[in-house]
């Protein structure tokens, strides 16, 4: 834990973005190709080795004196004091008086400092635990007795997209079980990813999760009701389906009761977890189901190194840090307002919409905490997608669009083991495709950073205008030793951490979404318009009003 600190001597705030802005002047004209040529040393003097992952910076449009003045900032906004307040039980979340405690899930087991706290996540822990190694041992049985073999996932936002990435990325780990067990995902509010599941499932070997922190959300609960409908239409002369066929987490044990789940298929989360940091708890029971309880662990274990750096490491070579203050340096200083997240690795999938929830979701907002209008522009938009349909995609822009987007290039060093994969002769072949993917993870980043200068110069000289690249767009490099639980909860943690920085510079609270509910509020609104119950639409703008009446089938004009 982060010991007393003393004060940080720092200059003035407006003085150190005054000298920012200053800098700003001439990093808008530098090219990374100049400050690359004027020292050798920039990858050792840019990069930060945290076994088993290296974050490169160093195609950052960022000199040394532009990293000290970002930490100054960092200090006079008392960044090392806010990392503390959030590792403790105060109300950080001042909006919603709740405590920001994710990365009290993945204390260690009896942790000296945090007894109380870790006794109480342990608790759940295990207890899923337990219930994941008995459906692995196929001891869990349905209603009419058969063993489970499809487990459906049903969440939204973050019940839905951490658990969903950790086990698309974690696919390589999933364990095996006494009888084949698959798990799925559905989150549509519309019903059409359950409807397209259910046609492929038998009742008798299906489980439920239903996964929902208020357990109120009408999305999630609309299509469990559908599952439950399924499943006594198949299995209704039996007594307990509901015990046997559903498990439950939330918040809110009373109403999974009142739903009908067996209290002792039902675990808990606490309001200091946010939805989309959620996954180290029971909402990462998928997680759990795929990769076993040794993999979990492993993937907590990872994280929580990430908690103990952020919290004891100088700013200077603070990973998180690091992430936060080239970010804001890129987005308000260099007017660069997207952000794209670039992983060369296909079990990567999703990566990029995980964090788009949370890096958006969390710092999304224009109002201080002083209830003032910010000052800064916010969060960037975040996209991406897996590297090599990128480049046949949207890459184009990226090297010749006029606009000015940073990047993160993810990759593992190592990708392929003769042992994974018996079944192919020559498992050689999957290594060099392996490398294909590297090398151009590698090239992509070399041209947005140099454009024109990593041509071949000969060549050059005909090219016409049309081939030509100008370069200077910034990105960071992450390698990871490999792809496995542990390196994937580092990684998953370094962007969460990323996120609370950037919220400290802005000085907005990254840990409520009242964006989110307010939309949810208006749609429960409209519901019973379009269900028949209410028929006044006049208090309603004209545009909602015609296309109601076009939803509901009356004629349009």
């Amino acid at each position: 834990m982060v010991q007393n600190i003393q004060p940080y001597p720092v200059e003035n705030l407006n003085t150190i973005i005054t000298r920012l802005n200053f800098l700003k002047n001439e990093f808008e004209h530098k090219h990374l190709t100049e400050l690359f040529k004027e020292d050798n040393e920039r990858f050792h003097k840019f990069s930060v080795d945290l076994d088993p992952i290296v974050y490169d910076f160093s195609k950052h449009r960022v000199d040394q004196k532009v990293i000290d003045l970002l930490v100054q900032w960092a200090h006079a906004q008392d960044l090392k004091p806010w990392i503390k307040r959030l590792f403790s039980i105060e109300e950080i979340n001042y909006t919603e008086q709740r405590a920001a405690m994710h990365w009290a899930l993945r204390l260690p087991e009896n942790d000296p400092l945090h007894s109380q706290l870790s006794n109480q996540v342990h608790d759940q822990l295990q207890r899923m635990f337990s219930l994941v190694e008995k459906i692995h041992a196929g001891q869990y049985r349905g209603a009419t007795g058969e063993v489970i073999h499809d487990v459906v996932n049903i969440g939204v936002g973050g019940s839905d997209l951490g658990p969903l990435m950790v086990t698309r990325a974690l696919s390589d780990f999933k364990v095996t079980t006494e009888k084949s067990l698959n798990v799925h995902f559905v989150s549509t509010i519309d019903g059409s990813q359950l409807s397209d599941l259910l046609h492929k499932l038998r009742p008798e070997t299906t489980l439920f999760i239903i996964s929902s922190k208020s357990f109120g959300t009408i999305d999630t609960l609309s299509n469990a009701q559908t599952a439950r409908l399924w499943l006594e239409k198949a299995l209704g002369q039996y007594v307990h389906v509901l015990k046997h066929h559903f498990v439950g987490v939330s918040t809110k044990p009373e109403k999974m009761s009142a739903w009908g789940i067996a209290p002792e298929n039902q675990f808990l989360l606490w309001d200091w977890v946010g939805g989309r940091y959620s996954l180290w708890s029971c909402i990462g029971f998928p997680i759990a189901l795929t990769i076993g309880v040794e993999g979990f662990k492993q993937l907590l274990a990872g994280a929580h190194v990430i908690d103990q750096h952020f919290q004891t490491a100088p700013l200077s070579q603070n990973i998180p840090v690091l992430m936060g203050l080239l970010g804001v340096w890129n987005n308000n200083f260099l007017d660069i307002q997207t952000h794209a997240v670039l992983p060369y690795d296909g079990r990567l999938k999703y990566f990029a919409s995980y964090l788009q929830q949370l890096e958006m979701e969390s710092n999304g907002k224009s109002i201080q905490r002083n209830g003032e209008k910010v000052e800064l522009d916010t969060c960037p938009i975040v996209w991406g997608e897996v590297g090599p349909n990128a480049q046949h995609a949207f890459y184009q822009l990226l090297h010749q669009g006029t606009q000015a987007v940073s990047c993160d290039f993810i990759a593992p060093v190592q990708r392929y083991n003769s042992n994974q994969f018996t079944y192919i002769d020559n498992a050689d072949a999957l290594v060099e495709q392996h490398h294909l993917a590297l090398s151009n993870c590698l090239a992509q980043s070399r041209l947005l950073a140099f454009g024109n200068q990593a041509l071949d110069q000969a060549e050059l000289e005909n090219l016409a205008p049309y081939q030509q690249y100008s370069g200077n767009q910034p990105s960071s490099t992450i390698l990871l030793q490999e792809l496995n639980p542990y390196s994937l909860g580092m990684l998953i943690a370094m962007y969460e951490h990323k996120v609370f920085v950037q919220s400290v510079l802005w000085n907005i609270n990254p840990f409520d979404q009242w964006g989110v509910e307010k939309g949810k509020e208006i749609a429960n609104q409209l519901l019973p318009i379009l269900n028949g119950d209410v028929q006044d639409i006049s208090s309603l703008d004209v545009s909602t009003q015609g296309l109601i009446q076009i939803l509901l089938g009356k004629k349009h004009g």
